[in-house]
């Protein structure tokens, strides 16, 4: 009968159903939190410094650069570039 319990009407359609002001409230929270957490996500990814490809040891360079200026022999450089482990 009409008029009856939670869902009167013809087809049960009055009550609201977690569609009113507390659902609302619900659904505003996980879209925060979902907002929240992409920002989180991209301050992370832009707060980690990019890694070079490959990866050598500082001395190495200098040492390059050094034989490249003719600072250093060839024979001192090879010496030298086995014992950083290059």
């Amino acid at each position: 009968m009409w008029g009856y319990g939670p869902h009167y009407g013809m087809m049960g359609g009055g009550g609201t159903d977690g569609a009113g002001p507390m659902g609302m409230i619900i659904w505003l929270v996980i879209l925060v939190a979902i907002v929240a957490g992409i920002a989180w996500y991209f301050q992370r990814q832009q707060a980690q410094p990019m890694l070079p490809t490959s990866r050598r040891a500082g001395g190495l360079d200098v040492l390059e650069e050094r034989y490249a200026r003719g600072e250093i022999g060839r024979d001192e450089y090879l010496q030298k570039k086995g014992d950083l482990g290059g």
